[in-house]
């Protein structure tokens, strides 16, 4: 069994903004896989179906962002999962450029919280990660409230695209392992493929 989180807030009022981008991977994975998140538990929503042969659950944390960690290890503990690559998480980064992704295993939080209270209660950080770029904000911007914020117009025409190649990259990690996504997507520029 394989577990794969997407960070985001619950409830319309978040679902376009930048800090969402995690659940709106997810929920296109589960699309393409005709996996249906529709199950309570876990402290979020989940669906369980086949994902590239893989036996996998997908849960959307129904905690807000901050407390993503409560889901997060809900589903570790009974679905017994222990290797790095048992367990994928996807969200923003405000460190990547928009139209960036980053495969990565391990590590800290990189001062996200969603990421820093899921190694907080799970005790560690062995997990995997898809980090997509949504850019920084202005100097004179707060962080918390750009990541609130919807994608401008301009995003939003290739946001389809970006969304399409992380599902890509999940899928790579669960068919070649997180190694292998690495060398094939860390240094992809998304948005030179849609130009």
């Amino acid at each position: 069994m394989k577990l794969i989180v997407g960070l985001g807030n619950p409830g319309d009022r978040y679902a376009g903004t930048r800090h969402n981008i995690g659940f709106m991977v997810v929920g296109n994975l589960a699309e393409k896989n005709a996996v249906r998140i529709k199950k309570k538990g876990y402290q979020g929503c989940y669906g369980v179906g086949r994902v590239t042969g893989e036996e996998t659950t997908l849960l959307l944390p129904q905690t807000y962002m901050n407390l993503s960690g409560a889901s997060v290890a809900s589903a570790v503990r009974v679905l017994k999962l222990e290797g790095e690559e048992d367990v994928i998480v996807v969200h923003d980064d405000v460190d990547l450029p928009f139209g960036r992704l980053r495969v990565r295993t391990g590590g800290g939080h990189g001062g996200h919280n969603g990421i820093r209270n899921i190694c907080q209660v799970l005790g560690h950080g062995d997990f995997t990660r898809v980090k997509l770029g949504i850019g920084r904000p202005h100097p004179e911007e707060e962080t918390a409230d750009f990541v609130l914020r919807n994608f401008s117009p301009q995003e939003r025409k290739v946001l389809g695209k970006v969304l399409e190649v992380a599902v890509e990259a999940v899928e790579c990690i669960l068919r070649k392992g997180a190694e292998t996504a690495m060398n094939e997507f860390n240094n992809c520029d998304i948005l030179n493929l849609v130009n």
